[in-house]
């Protein structure tokens, strides 16, 4: 019973020591998530000037704030993509 449970804590010891990241896959993440995180406050201002040149309250977006929305989902999806393909490439040279 002993022997069992020595090879169930070492097994699960070494799964938990190779989901282990290492300290440069961490700094690559953080900077993707840096990454991340400028795209989205870059869309989130333009989202914000976007709806300052609509004032007119009747629920319908005028053609410039439409545009501008657009160009700030665009911002914030190529963000993430960039984003998502460091972390990616941080997973891989960690491998």
């Amino acid at each position: 019973m002993k022997k069992s449970f020595l090879i169930l804590a070492a097994s699960a010891s070494l799964a938990a020591l190779s989901a282990c990241d290492s300290p440069a896959e961490n700094a690559q993440e953080e900077q993707a998530d840096a990454v991340r995180d400028n795209a989205e406050a870059q869309a989130d201002a333009m989202e914000e000037r976007a709806d300052a040149t609509d004032t007119t309250v009747d629920g319908v977006d005028s053609a410039t704030e439409n545009k501008m929305e657009s160009q700030a989902d665009a911002i914030r999806e190529q963000g993430e993509a960039k984003a998502d393909a460091m972390e990616d490439k941080a997973d891989a040279a960690d491998k």
